[in-house]
């Protein structure tokens, strides 16, 4: 159903393909930010190689995206003046 509240199914689903622990380190939005980006970093990591271990994906493709993933992510810690 369009517009409706997603269902208790479908969260625990995303809950389990994108799990987020909690944040203990000193708080500050900057840190918040990107310890939040650090565990996204972490879960495509993770995605990438898997695909590269079930042979969905060459290793080439994997090594190119998780570069990018990581470049990314270095920006981020650059902006955020971490």
């Amino acid at each position: 159903m369009a517009g409706s509240n997603p269902s208790s199914d479908d969260q625990d689903l995303h809950r389990l393909l994108f799990p987020k622990s909690r944040y203990y380190g000193e708080f500050s939005p900057q840190h918040l930010t990107f310890n939040a980006n650090l565990q996204e970093f972490a879960n495509r990591v993770n995605y990438i190689s898997c695909l590269n271990t079930g042979g969905k994906l060459s290793s080439e493709d994997a090594y190119q995206q998780i570069r990018g993933l990581y470049q990314q992510l270095k920006q981020s810690k650059q902006g955020l003046g971490i």
